[in-house]
């Protein structure tokens, strides 16, 4: 079984009898009812799970669901004698949620009922959330559960604790790591980038190593991705155009400036960002791209920086990119192919790491000064923190970067290069260091007590 950091917060959930409704968000095939189930069935003698989306097609049962008695009847006709139980020896998982919207408003009641311990998943529930009436907001926690980030790829590589704990804390003194192992993780990297963090591809790489089978498993997620916009978005011509700007994703990124641009959708001049903001939305509602905003004017928080009308969509999985820019040539990611522009492939691995590990992304954008990758904030020196991402050999070179750090109305205290290069070291601010590390740049609210703010 693949190990995903969630774990710990599910355990916890469960054992803290806790008033609020915990709901997992994600996109699909990330593998949330998986570890849900396996957690729950687990840590509960009694364990009820009911589908809404499987529901919704077949019996209907809880389609006119409107109170606690109406739902504990809709739940007895398929659980049967496990209704005999109690909150501490009996979890009631109410997977894909969000399938019918009165549910989401009968969470505070559930809760308030008592009678079982609840968990939820939701697929589209960033979607749901947008359109559902009178939410119980104090009554739900809402957790987002990512493809496997790279630690986690690691452990499912039999990359043992010890040795990834010794590369947090070279990390953290800023040190490399020796010859041997950084080829190893590198090597290891490269084939994330290849297979990506979405659990069925990951299981094919492990059981299989065949690249036919996971670049099949890639489109298989995507097809199902694409056709979840038609599922939940009664306009055909907004599904469409979602599905238009997410097939774009790909040689959006493979542009020099990588962002979004809105006369290309539909190929009409004239046409303003603004006229598609409900499809962005629903792709990072839905999960399946990342989101991240122009600033030319940073300032700590981020937050309180104006964004510009301007974009860029990353893909939820690095994986799921290669797969269309690449298909089944690994050798382009392997070897170090001569020509072959890796730029937005690590782009979009960083890009997941951050968004994984709890950072809201935004980018610079001067016309002047030009564009830096990644802004997140550093609450250890209250600035903000740009993160460049390069995948040549020129990884030094970063005129960017350099216009941004000299800036003296930014106030901002350093900066990091994530690339190729095994070492770490500082220079006039700039910390160089292996794009393997990303996996240990986390905010400093992080509740995982080995981390350390960046």
């Amino acid at each position: 079984m693949l190990y995903r950091k969630i774990i710990s917060k599910l355990e916890q959930y469960f054992l803290s009898h806790s008033n609020k409704m915990l709901i997992i968000d994600g996109a699909r095939q990330v593998g949330k009812s998986f570890i849900i189930r396996h957690v729950g069935q687990r840590m509960f003698p009694n364990y009820i799970e009911v589908n809404m989306e499987k529901d919704k097609l077949k019996d209907r049962l809880f389609a006119n669901v409107r109170t606690v008695e109406e739902f504990m009847f809709a739940l007895s006709s398929v659980a049967g004698e496990k209704m005999k139980g109690s909150p501490e020896d009996t979890l009631v998982f109410i997977d894909e949620i969000q399938a019918y919207d009165q549910l989401l408003t009968m969470v505070k009641f559930l809760m308030d009922d008592g009678r079982f311990t609840y968990i939820a998943s939701g697929s589209q529930l960033g979607v749901a959330l947008k359109s559902t009436q009178s939410l119980p907001a104090g009554s739900m926690e809402i957790e987002h559960m990512y493809p496997l980030d790279f630690e986690e790829f690691l452990l499912a590589c039999s990359v043992g604790d010890m040795a990834i704990e010794e590369m947090r804390q070279r990390y953290l003194r800023k040190e490399g790591l020796p010859d041997e192992m950084h080829a190893k993780i590198l090597d290891l990297f490269k084939r994330y980038l290849l297979v990506g963090g979405l659990p069925d591809a990951v299981n094919i790489f492990l059981e299989e190593h065949n690249m036919v089978s996971i670049r099949s498993a890639h489109r298989n997620i995507r097809n199902i991705y694409k056709r979840d916009a038609a599922k939940y978005e009664k306009d055909s011509g907004k599904v469409l155009k979602i599905q238009r700007i997410y097939d774009m994703i790909p040689s959006n990124l493979e542009n020099k400036k990588k962002r979004v641009v809105a006369k290309d959708i539909e190929d009409k001049k004239g046409k303003r960002m603004a006229d598609y903001q409900d499809e962005f939305e629903y792709l990072t509602a839905a999960g399946i791209a990342l989101e991240v905003q122009a600033i030319s004017n940073p300032v700590y928080p981020l937050s309180e920086s104006s964004s510009k009308n301007l974009l860029k969509l990353y893909m939820n999985d690095v994986g799921l990119l290669t797969g269309v820019l690449y298909r089944n040539n690994v050798k382009s990611i392997l070897d170090d192919e001569c020509g072959i522009n890796l730029g937005s492939v690590y782009e979009n691995v960083v890009a997941q790491e951050l968004k994984a590990h709890g950072f809201d992304l935004k980018y610079y954008d001067n016309k002047k000064a030009g564009e830096v990758d990644f802004l997140v904030d550093s609450t250890d020196d209250l600035s903000v923190l740009p993160i460049e991402v390069k995948s040549g050999k020129d990884y030094w070179i970063h005129i960017a970067l350099d216009k941004f750090l000299s800036n003296g109305d930014y106030d901002v205290k350093r900066g990091i290069v994530l690339s190729n290069e095994q070492r770490v070291y500082t220079v006039k601010g700039i910390t160089y260091m292996p794009v393997y590390y990303s996996m240990f740049i986390v905010p400093a609210e992080s509740d995982r007590a080995e981390y350390i703010e960046i």
